[in-house]
């Protein structure tokens, strides 16, 4: 682990699960590594097969996703759900408190990009929710979108 940013985005994993009761094991910093080094969110499958070839270990799909829900909580990872696909969150290494997520997603190629949603636009959906009669579950938003590369070829 030569690489200066993903040490300090290790150690940054760490505090938040000490902080939280939880220990970063060695199987599941992996699993964190291999989404941290992917260029686009993973399905669990391909995650797997990512940490065989990275590790010369190999680990059961289950085991991985019981990983990914406790990464997932703290939040080190966030799951798309419109993908079932899984990234690491761009923020581990931030001091502040993290606000709700958006994820732009390219349909395209499938490049995400994640933004923080002001609190005003989420106050706004719960009460607009409120009114119709239900409960918010999940604030976080998936919006499908083109990237400028994908929309814009050269």
């Amino acid at each position: 682990m030569s690489n200066p940013s993903l040490a300090a985005t290790f150690a940054k994993a760490e505090q938040i699960c000490r902080n939280n009761g939880v220990k970063l094991t060695a199987k599941r910093k992996n699993v964190l590594g291999v989404l941290l080094n992917s260029s686009k969110p993973l399905s669990a499958y391909e995650i797997v097969d990512l940490y065989r070839t990275a590790h010369q270990e190999s680990l059961a799909p289950m085991s991985v996703y019981r990983m990914l829900d406790i990464l997932s909580e703290l939040p080190l990872v966030h799951k798309l759900s419109s993908e079932n696909k899984y990234l690491a969150c761009s923020h581990i290494t931030c001091d502040h408190e993290h606000q709700v997520p958006q994820f732009l997603i390219c349909k395209s190629c499938g490049k995400v990009a994640e933004k923080a949603i002001q609190a005003s636009v989420i106050e706004a959906l719960k009460e607009s929710i409120n009114q119709a009669d239900f409960q918010l579950l999940n604030s976080q938003i998936e919006l499908q979108c083109l990237c400028n590369e994908c929309a814009n070829p050269s």
